[in-house]
């Protein structure tokens, strides 16, 4: 029998729409050649570094969905980071359907993830490391921030099975953010007796409170195949107001960019050829920095784990920075070489690497350290408490079926009239079908704060929490936004304009069909306050007793506010 062309071309449509592409067909028949092409980035220049980022203590392999929505304001408009689906794709030129756009993009994800699986994992990405460093024994691996926290076994063994990993994988350098989380003590605890001698841990920007002592070295100096080379610490400059004040009581942070310049001009006057700066920024924050710093090469970015599949060069007073951000939850490693020659960087190459668990071998030395950490805590993290029909996901500037779960569930559990649950960007993704256990739950709520509050506001005090919030994200100057996303609201709509000056933002509350009126009171449920001495019952047993009562999770409604004031902002699905 033989196929006529249109037969053969309905047939090929027919497979694309099962995720069964030809194309899919052979290349997860041939992995090992498929891997070996993908992950080939052949050695360039004498200067390399290794860059992850916003991993949130994953040690396994994960699925995690891009978002639809990161939009940009005023000069960001259209620029990346804020480009979403096809938009991205685009931009970057990545074919629609490969294996590429479903690491950068949201598109098709479920369908998507179960042609390509799972990626990241801390195994997998030692694999990968041990790989280029193969190519590159002079390269430098380095970590920015965000690895300590986001699982249930980081916060249960108190960081401790995120530090023994990083010193496996052959961490060389990193700054922090939710790191400080753990407090202050644990923190330097970690950094004088497990990472001494082994990782150096960089913070520019983290002073004393009373004399403005470094609290950590500002950078490391070394030579690198007979360059010398700087690379600078930048902590998130946000922490004592994003996370609670009390765990670092005596330190302050900022952006400091007076102090950044001091830094590269002192590294530069002794003798550095490379300066790159490793930031916990945020890209928007870092993109602003390059063009006011002078005598940086790069920035290795993170925060706002946006997947850039190639640097942002910024023009500045001293020539030009390239600026990236390599995602997160292990899903990226970013490999950028220089060509250093005569003193000056002659060239450069970058490659942001997805990191496809089936495509790289676990690898073994790391897998059992992995095996070993999870071992005691094994029927814990199994606990299956639902399943769910849908794509439960975190990420995006206003809500995502993950956060409405974690809101419905505090309505419910708390006797609240609304619900409120913070824009954290980290979090895993489940497909329809999966089994929701206490791990899942977990990797959506694992802080050291987690306690879960019923609270009286008034209309107009919930009006000032979401304006306050709003501009930090959408203030049209960088140096104001804080990096995350738009606390989840349940229970409640609105209209938000994210163009309009703070106090303008937010239109149009109401609640169950009526309008929130100013002077009367409502019972708003929330968690992770950063206040101290904040008591009430942690966020993961109110939500455990959600899903154990539905059993089933459909038909998830995701409270979205309408958005006014973006039409053709490249930032928001069509």
């Amino acid at each position: 029998m033989s196929l006529g062309r249109r037969d053969f071309l309905q047939m090929l449509a027919a497979a694309s729409a099962a995720g069964m592409a030809l194309e899919h067909r052979d290349a997860l028949a041939a992995a090992p050649a498929a891997a070996e092409r993908f992950y080939d980035v052949p050695r360039y220049g004498n200067v390399s570094f290794l860059h992850f980022t916003d991993c949130h203590a994953q040690l396994t392999p994960v699925h995690f969905r891009e978002p639809s929505v990161n939009l940009g304001v005023a000069e960001a408009v259209g620029k990346a980071p804020h480009l979403v689906g096809e938009a991205l794709l685009k931009h970057f030129n990545i074919r629609p359907g490969t294996r590429e756009a479903h690491a950068f993009s949201y598109l098709d994800f479920a369908q998507a993830a179960r042609t390509y699986g799972k990626v990241g994992g801390f195994a997998h990405l030692a694999t990968l490391v041990k790989q280029l460093r193969a190519q590159r024994p002079h390269a430098w691996l380095l970590d920015g921030g965000d690895t300590w926290q986001g699982s249930a076994t980081a916060l249960w063994t108190n960081a401790q099975d995120m530090v023994d990993a990083c010193k496996k994988l052959g961490v060389d350098i990193m700054t922090p953010h939710w790191e400080f989380t753990f407090g202050a003590r644990r923190v330097q605890e970690i950094v004088e007796k497990d990472f001494k001698g082994r990782i150096e841990f960089l913070a520019h920007n983290v002073k004393t409170t009373d004399f403005e002592d470094l609290v950590f070295k500002p950078y490391t100096l070394r030579d690198m195949n007979g360059v010398p080379v700087a690379v600078i610490g930048q902590a998130f400059p946000y922490t004592p107001i994003a996370n609670p004040r009390y765990m670092v009581p005596d330190w302050t942070f900022g952006i400091q960019e007076d102090h950044l310049q001091k830094m590269v001009d002192e590294v530069r006057g002794k003798g550095a050829q490379v300066v790159v700066l490793l930031s916990h920024n945020g890209m928007d924050v870092d993109l602003k920095l390059a063009s006011r710093v002078r005598g940086i090469d790069a920035i290795l970015g993170g925060h706002t784990h946006d997947g850039m599949p190639q640097p942002t060069v910024v023009k500045n007073a001293g020539g030009q920075t390239l600026v990236t951000n390599a995602g997160s939850n292990t899903k990226f490693l970013g490999v950028l070489d220089f060509d250093v020659r005569g003193g000056q960087v002659q060239g450069y190459r970058y490659k942001l690497l997805p990191i496809f668990a089936n495509l790289l071998k676990a690898d073994v030395d790391m897998q059992a350290h992995i095996d070993a950490v999870r071992a005691p805590y094994k029927d814990k993290l199994g606990e299956k408490l639902a399943v769910t029909q849908d794509t439960l996901y975190r990420r995006g500037n206003f809500n995502g079926s993950w956060d409405q779960l974690i809101c419905d569930a505090l309505i419910e559990v708390k006797g609240a009239d609304l619900s409120f649950s913070p824009g954290v960007r980290w979090g895993t993704s489940l497909l329809p079908g999966d089994t929701i256990t206490m791990e899942h739950l977990m990797d959506q709520t694992a802080i050291t704060y987690p306690s879960t509050t019923l609270n009286t506001f008034t209309g107009a005090q919930i009006k000032e929490i979401l304006e306050d919030v709003a501009d930090n994200i959408f203030n049209p100057d960088p140096y104001y936004q804080q990096g995350g996303d738009m606390v989840r609201v349940g229970g409640m709509q609105y209209t938000i304009a994210p163009n309009e000056r703070m106090g303008s933002r937010i239109q149009n509350m109401t609640l169950k069909g009526r309008p929130v009126e100013a002077d009367k009171t409502y019972k708003v449920a929330g968690w992770a306050s950063v206040q101290e001495g904040v008591k009430g019952e942690p966020v993961w047993d109110v939500v455990a007793t959600h899903l154990r009562s539905r059993k089933v999770i459909k038909g998830v409604k995701v409270n979205a506010p309408r958005i006014v004031g973006m039409a053709g902002n490249p930032g928001i699905a069509a």
